[in-house]
């Protein structure tokens, strides 16, 4: 028998139907006939002639023909969405679609796996299965060790033995055991009382990203989760139900508890649950559109799920990719805007940069020889004012190699933090199989990621400081030598005038953002938890701050290919040339 699940108004509704020749709209009145029983006041309809309504599909937003039959328009199971006309949309609303929904109405499910083994995760490959772009799978050796790392579990349930987080409270509790027939309880209660994030729920890359960070740490084997919990997370990921989790509500120790609980939860069937299928909709809900069941939770696997820094550390992985790419992407700005500004590529000489051997350093001057005026790749704007009496440039251009060389070592040394991080068991306690014990440590401490990450966000954070100042030189005609704010007609037109000015503010909201959170910390949990990282934050700033780079760099990228304009028909080097018809492929050329 087929069968709809039907969001009305913030309820989800599930509507069978034993007539495939039933339409749209009946579908459509039948859910608000059941959305107004489930009502004391009948949801403010007299009755359901009076509902006025439009259908459309969870996935993708399509809307619905109310005379098309349900045979024909919709998949059994599917999710859709009942709109009553005349509604406001809440605030608190969740919409059944997260932003960019045009993406995730396009997603098909991969067909090749990454093996994890909790030891040689990357962050490149944590980003793909973001973009879901891989499915997971375990290795046997993996496989071996979760085995081995659960039958220490059950001999402790077994022998009865007090051990914190199996047969006992937590936090402030610890002291408080629990009875054997409550253990399951136990773990139940962990995940719902520690679900209390707030914010926006984290878009389903980022999701993905922390769900799989999770597998690979569980894969480790020393936290002592069942291999049949864990594959049912797994089976959950490659069907891409990702789970509802607030953004805010870490502080990076004990781990990132709320965030992680709100994981749980939509494992267990509970709280909220988004695929690219149904939209946001009940846990149980999804799960059963997909074909799953909820996890249930044995002793310790709740605290499993839950205790570590997966949190910040997926979020830092994103931010590591991101950081570099635009790293990279900095260095060929720089060199086109140089290009524009007529400088001279004295300053990225070999031989200078041989004498102060910092590896960022010298990979970006390579990079901007490269790029620039040489003999394999002659430029006429270079050539044009070869012979001119400037001695030297601005450091806006003179030192990129110095300025942006940092902030590629400033990467790479927050990379290698972070890759050890994603690769760490970070429970507490630790399950070691090998010596038939558990033993309570602080590896969920957030203070490595954080510290870096805050480091990471003042390291990037210079590209756009750089870049900005460059961006006023291309702005004022006593710098350039090009027309005011690089338009034609100035006054009639203002050019690139409040592009600067937009390029000065995110600078200037970087500044504030800069400022570490890890200096910072408040005891939690009745001073048992005295000290935290505040990794959270640390890693969403952190976003925040190369979002803004990469705006900043693409407002410099626009103002270095219209200034370009005004050098024709001279010609720069090829690989610049390339990058002027990349742009002009999406951006005409400005005359505002």
């Amino acid at each position: 028998m087929p069968r709809y699940t039907v969001h009305v108004r913030g309820e989800w509704l599930a509507v069978p139907c034993q007539d495939g020749g039933l339409t749209v709209r009946w579908l459509g009145r039948e859910a608000v006939r059941r959305y107004m029983k489930n009502k004391p006041d009948n949801g403010g309809f007299a009755s359901v002639d009076d509902v006025r309504f439009y259908m459309r599909r969870c996935k993708g937003l399509g809307l619905l023909d109310h005379d098309d039959l349900l045979e024909v328009a919709l998949e059994n199971n599917e999710f859709v969405e009942v709109v009553i006309e005349g509604d406001v949309m809440s605030p608190d609303f969740i919409p059944s679609q997260p932003e960019g929904v045009y993406l995730y109405s396009k997603y098909r499910e991969p067909d090749k796996y990454i093996a994890l083994d909790g030891d040689s995760l990357t962050t490149e490959d944590l980003v793909s299965l973001g973009k879901g772009l891989y499915k997971i799978k375990l290795t046997p050796e993996a496989e071996k060790r979760v085995q081995d790392s659960r039958e220490v579990i059950e001999s402790i349930v077994r022998e009865k033995t007090v051990v914190y987080g199996i047969t006992t409270g937590f936090g402030k509790f610890a002291r408080t055991v629990i009875p054997i027939s409550k253990l399951r309880e136990l773990q139940v209660n962990l995940v719902r009382s520690h679900s209390s994030g707030v914010g926006k729920p984290l878009i389903p890359e980022r999701c993905r990203m922390l769900m799989a960070l999770r597998i690979n740490v569980l894969a480790k084997g020393y936290s002592g989760i069942s291999l049949e919990t864990l594959q049912q997370v797994i089976e959950m990921f490659n069907a891409s139900c990702l789970p509802y989790v607030p953004e805010k509500g870490t502080v990076g120790a004990s781990g990132d508890l709320a965030p992680l609980s709100h994981l749980a939860l939509g494992l267990i069937g509970e709280g909220k649950m988004w695929s690219p299928k149904s939209g946001w909709a009940d846990a149980k809900y999804v799960l059963q559109a997909h074909g799953l069941k909820p996890v249930t939770l044995k002793p310790k696997e709740g605290l499993a799920l839950i205790n570590g820094t997966q949190m910040i550390t997926s979020l830092g992985c994103e931010a590591v990719e991101r950081a570099s790419a635009i790293a990279r992407q900095a260095d060929i700005v720089a060199a086109l805007t140089l290009e524009v500004l007529k400088g001279t590529t004295k300053a990225f000489d070999t031989d200078i940069h041989a004498l102060r051997p910092h590896r960022g350093q010298m990979e970006v001057a390579f990079r901007f020889r490269s790029l620039l005026d040489s003999d394999h790749h002659p430029s006429e704007i270079a050539e044009s004012h070869r012979f001119c009496d400037r001695v030297q440039d601005a450091y806006t251009m003179r030192c990129c190699p110095q300025v942006h060389g940092v902030a590629n070592d400033t990467i790479a040394f927050v990379k290698d933090i972070i890759t050890t991080e994603i690769n760490s068991a970070t429970d507490n306690p630790m399950v070691f199989a090998k010596r038939g014990e558990t033993i309570s440590g602080g590896n969920f401490h957030g203070e490595y990621p954080a510290k870096a990450l805050d480091y990471l966000a003042i390291g990037v954070h210079e590209l756009a400081a750089i870049s900005e100042r460059r961006i006023e030189r291309l702005c004022n005609p006593s710098l350039s030598e090009l027309p005011a704010f690089l338009v034609a007609e100035g006054g009639l037109n203002s050019g690139f005038m409040i592009a600067h000015c937009t390029a000065a503010a995110l600078v200037s909201e970087n500044k504030g953002l800069c400022h570490p959170s890890s200096v910072d910390s408040l005891s939690t949990s009745a001073a048992t938890e005295d000290h935290v990282s505040m990794g959270g934050w640390a890693a969403r700033k952190a976003l925040r701050v190369i979002e803004h780079v990469e705006q900043v760099l693409a407002i410099e990228l626009l103002a270095a290919c219209q200034g370009i304009e005004f050098l024709r028909p001279l010609k720069t080097t090829t690989p610049l040339e390339k990058v002027y018809d990349l742009v002009r492929s999406v951006v005409r050329f400005g005359k505002l």
